[in-house]
């Protein structure tokens, strides 16, 4: 359980859990890390904790560097248990320590644990002396918590970023120049579809204060430390906060009887035709928050459900009631779906897509079976509603 060394007398201390596969509903195929650091100084500083079962891990690398009593500061960026889970068991070792976090990270602290800590309350621009450095902070509020904030040492220009431009990635290797590009990539843009989407436009706030700042290494809470490729990170993050979209469409199904399949590949072929790229994905074998990865950068979401019970099927009711919560703007959306006698389904997800405030084309709907003319007039119908 070794620490390693991100800068001189700046030491990654957290802990790797290879085993998780979700995470709040979100698929984590690659697992991930709880990533703490810790600061050799005059006062020697805890940037956040790990996930409560992976105290002891953490407690191992701290002590390879010094005994965890010696602690002076422990800064808590943000008090949800990934990060702050570890937070009593640091303070029972490092009993003169004091806590440093935001206004509402007191509050959420103190209601979490039941805590009788020192805390020293801090607010944006504010700055701690640690003796050859200081930490500055940036209150970040619902990104993706009201209590959240940044952390930045100017004298090694190096950026502790909370959740923002995190992934959900377990490796032995701590910097994004010693992992494959596009994995990790990848990762960062489904950590960003499944947690931080909703609050883009306060992202948008902090780029701005972030791009002001002189920074040589980003040390998110979770995945790998960015090193080499922080422009591109940060480039990807305006573009996902800005909402910008790709001419792509994401077509969303499940099936009973393959009938709602075959309107599926109908509407594929109409944007084929229309040489848009299209994804097709089939809920119930792939995972919600895989798609919502396709969904974040795509134009067109079409979502197809057959009725079953009076309503849409389960499978498809999860996807939409996820998509609502993570709230992604300016689509355009497209429902379709096969019935029997009641029909309700199609009506339902156009609904919720247009609570969505997505532009809707005209819904699909066809009884049982539908044949080859049916299937080709589908597409036609669609073609000719695609911009």
């Amino acid at each position: 359980m070794k620490p390693i060394e991100v800068k001189e007398d700046i030491y990654w201390v957290g802990g790797i859990d290879w085993d998780l596969r979700n995470f709040h509903g979100y698929s984590t195929n690659r697992g991930s890390t709880y990533n703490a650091y810790l600061i050799i100084d005059d006062k020697v500083t805890l940037i956040d904790t790990v996930k409560s079962y992976l105290c002891d891990e953490m407690m191992e690398r701290i002590s390879e560097i010094i005994d965890p009593a010696e602690i002076d500061y422990v800064v808590s960026n943000h008090v949800e248990m990934d990060h702050s889970g570890s937070l009593p068991e640091i303070m029972e070792v490092a009993k003169e320590a004091t806590v440093i976090t935001s206004p509402k990270g007191e509050k959420g602290l103190k209601s979490h644990y039941d805590a009788d800590w020192n805390f020293k309350v801090i607010d944006s621009n504010e700055s701690l002396d640690l003796g050859r450095r200081s930490l500055e902070f940036v209150l970040t509020p619902m990104v993706h918590w009201p209590d959240n904030m940044v952390s930045y040492l100017p004298e090694d220009k190096l950026l502790f970023s909370n959740d923002a431009f995190g992934q959900h990635y377990a490796s032995s290797e701590r910097f994004d120049d010693q992992t494959p590009y596009d994995i990790v990539m990848e990762e960062a843009k489904k950590y960003y579809a499944n947690i931080v989407l909703p609050y883009s436009s306060q992202v948008q706030n902090v780029l701005g204060t972030v791009g002001d700042l002189d920074i040589e290494i980003i040390a998110p809470s979770h995945g790998i430390i960015w090193r080499s490729n922080i422009e591109e990170i940060i480039q990807k993050y305006k573009k996902w906060s800005a909402n910008e979209t790709e001419e792509e469409a994401i077509i969303i199904y499940d099936t009973m009887w393959e009938s709602t399949a075959k309107i599926a590949t109908s509407i594929q072929r109409a944007f084929e035709a229309k040489d848009i790229n299209t994804k097709m994905r089939k809920l119930g074998v792939n995972h919600i928050s895989d798609i919502m990865t396709d969904v974040m950068t795509a134009e067109y979401i079409c979502v197809g459900s057959p009725t079953l019970n009076n309503n849409m099927l389960p499978t498809v009711a999860s996807f939409l009631t996820y998509l609502k919560g993570l709230a992604p703007k300016d689509r355009t959306g497209l429902a379709f779906g096969s019935y029997g006698w009641g029909g309700q389904s199609v009506g339902q997800v156009a609904d919720i897509l247009e609570e969505c405030d997505f532009e809707l084309l005209d819904p699909i709907k066809e009884q049982y079976i539908p044949n080859d003319d049916n299937l080709d007039e589908i597409t036609e119908r669609v073609k000719e509603q695609i911009k």
